[in-house]
């Protein structure tokens, strides 16, 4: 095993957005070492490391069995909530299941799409600035919402929802735009949650306080809620 074999597991690419932010703390870092020595040399040291952990980038393996609804962000699932659909993305529904996960500043930012199919809305809405673990927080917050159609014909949205720290969404979607699942899609700065609205009668397989993993972690099966509708017209027959 080379040197570079052994490394590799430490080379974490970093996102685009982060290297602005990583060279100020680097710049700020040397001419606080010039005027003030040793100590704050450290201090900032900690800080630009912090700051490279932060826009961290990782490559993930995603569930290829088609169906599968994935998580699109690091964090706890903090909340499993049934409610309105969002109501600026304006499609009909009943009250359905609402997955929250919440990032905390050590989780990786990037976010990534759960599910393939083809982006049909988006939605900016300016707002505040609470604790994105708060429940009104998917009311009152910045947010950029999606509302994508899959292969199947189902309708999913997502909400990517700014915190108490968050100051900017990115999101790089674009109407009409075909989507894969897994595929990175945005992140938030710094700190913030991730909603996702489950289709009708599609049960999370996800539980409150349960670690998720952006582009791994399985939050929902699609197909089975297909054989829920194909058992109930069965019955009905």
């Amino acid at each position: 095993m080379t040197l570079q074999d052994t490394l590799k597991p430490l080379m974490v690419p970093i996102h685009r957005e982060g290297w602005p932010f990583i060279t100020l703390f680097g710049v700020i870092t040397l001419i606080a070492t010039l005027f003030g020595g040793e100590t704050l040399f450290w201090i900032g040291a900690l800080l630009t490391g912090w700051c490279t952990y932060f826009f961290r980038n990782p490559d993930r393996i995603t569930p290829t069995r088609p169906g599968l609804l994935i998580s699109p962000a690091d964090g706890v699932v903090q909340m499993i909530r049934k409610v309105d659909p969002p109501p600026e993305l304006e499609y009909a529904g009943p009250p359905t299941v609402r997955i929250s996960i919440f990032m905390n500043v050590f989780d990786v930012h990037v976010n990534r799409v759960p599910i393939a199919g083809r982006v049909t809305k988006l939605h900016y809405r300016p707002g505040k600035f609470l604790n994105a673990s708060m429940d009104k927080a998917s009311v009152d917050n910045e947010r950029q919402s999606v509302l994508m159609e899959t292969e199947d014909g189902e309708q999913v949205a997502f909400v990517q929802i700014a915190g108490l720290v968050a100051r900017r969404i990115l999101c790089d979607l674009e109407p009409a735009q075909d989507i894969e699942t897994g595929e990175r899609f945005g992140m938030i700065r710094f700190g913030s949650r991730v909603d996702v609205y489950l289709p009708e009668r599609c049960a999370p397989l996800v539980v409150e306080g349960q670690r998720a993993v952006a582009g791994e972690t399985v939050l929902a099966n699609m197909a089975d809620k297909r054989k829920k509708q194909q058992a109930m017209k069965g019955e009905k027959r």
